[in-house]
């Protein structure tokens, strides 16, 4: 069953550009109690057919929650059961809501969270990004000489140059090379987890998803086999599309949380949303971020943006099967979509056909706000 809340979108106009400040400003809206508040389209003049158009196309791509936040309120929401399922989509659907939204394992976007959780355990001085890793886990953390492994810090672990295989063998100098490594990176949540002398679950609840209001999200227990090198991954975090939105429009008012400072380390953030080495400009601290040159995606080099549809200065979690987290401080949006795989052979990828039929829409500044539940 579709269930529509109000829809709107403004993407492209100027008047709706703020510039990003150091901390949350009075023009963000945060949903702190069990609502949260949206704007009419009629109120705002929108092109609503082609609003429709683009929803339309989310929703037959495979979408089981799309949700488009302008300065912290609701522009844009839909939500829907998937129809014919894949098998691994099935897998990591983890309940849903008391909405019934679907509650999903969103896959890598699970990255991106634990850079915030890095970035927090740096500013409690529990940890710093240059710290060798074994200092955190010991030696022999990894397949590589102990020599080698010493050379590896936190920060290469964030930005994908440990210089590791996936079974973590040393194939080069910490530094040297890029290479997306879910194994490498699992450790960084590890590190954590026992910097704070906690459990992942209880260092996430009680430094981002309880002050965020993030009610649905926790670690799950993936099924992996017996021998699987991952540790952290063992993990998957399972979220919903409203929850994930919060983390997003924490992130859009730079690490704050109505007056509270969740990351309040702007130069850790400024780093993690920026490019992080010059291997793959397209990689911050376990974010993607549009408007370069070029992007490693697997062995695979991209020329251009990630998205040329959307906004330069976006940066996203993403993760498999198409879920996406997505910031853009010059247009004060957060864009979430959650679902199974949105691509189809011989019919144009999602993520710059979505965004292209989104910047066709176009509105006019209005005050008309209303509230929906906000879980």
């Amino acid at each position: 069953m579709r269930i529509r809340i109000f829809t709107v979108l403004c993407v492209a106009l100027p008047q709706f550009v703020i510039a990003q400040q150091p901390t949350a400003t009075p023009s963000l809206y945060f949903p702190v109690t069990d609502e949260w508040e949206t704007v009419s389209p009629e109120s705002l003049n929108l092109d609503t057919a082609a609003l429709d158009r683009a929803l339309d196309f989310a929703m037959d791509r495979n979408s089981s929650s799309v949700i488009i936040l302008h300065r912290g309120r609701i522009l844009a929401e839909r939500h829907q059961d998937v129809a014919s399922p894949s098998r691994r989509y099935q897998g990591m659907v983890r309940g849903k809501t008391s909405l019934s939204h679907v509650i999903e394992d969103v896959a890598s976007c699970q990255k991106s969270v634990t850079c915030v959780l890095v970035g927090i355990a740096q500013q409690k001085g529990l940890l710093k990004l240059s710290d060798p890793v074994h200092k955190h886990l010991g030696t022999g953390w990894s397949q590589a000489t102990p020599e080698l492994e010493s050379e590896i810090t936190l920060r290469h672990l964030i930005t994908m140059t440990s210089g590791l295989s996936v079974q973590l063998k040393y194939v080069a100098p910490a530094g040297k090379k890029w290479a997306y490594n879910t194994t490498a990176y699992s450790r960084s949540l590890t590190v954590v987890a026992k910097a704070a002398q906690m459990t992942a679950n209880d260092v996430t609840r009680e430094w981002l998803t309880g002050p965020l209001g993030m009610d649905d999200s926790k670690w799950v227990d993936r099924r992996l086999p017996a021998d699987s090198p991952i540790v952290a991954n063992g993990y998957g975090f399972a979220t919903s599309a409203r929850d994930l939105a919060r983390f997003g429009l924490m992130m859009l008012a730079n690490g704050h949380w109505q007056n509270e400072a969740i990351l309040s380390d702007q130069q850790f953030l400024k780093a993690a949303t920026s490019t992080s080495q010059k291997l793959n400009p397209s990689y911050g601290y376990l974010w993607w971020l549009n408007g370069q040159k070029f992007a490693l995606r697997g062995t695979r080099r991209a020329t251009g943006s990630l998205v040329p549809t959307a906004p330069k200065d976006m940066f996203s979690a993403q993760g498999a099967l198409g879920r996406r987290c997505s910031i853009s401080p010059s247009r004060q949006l957060v864009m979430v979509r959650l679902g199974d795989s949105p691509d189809r052979t011989g019919e144009p990828r999602f993520d710059p056909e979505f965004w292209r039929l989104l910047i066709k829409v176009r509105g006019r500044k209005s005050g008309d706000a209303r509230k929906t539940p906000a879980k």
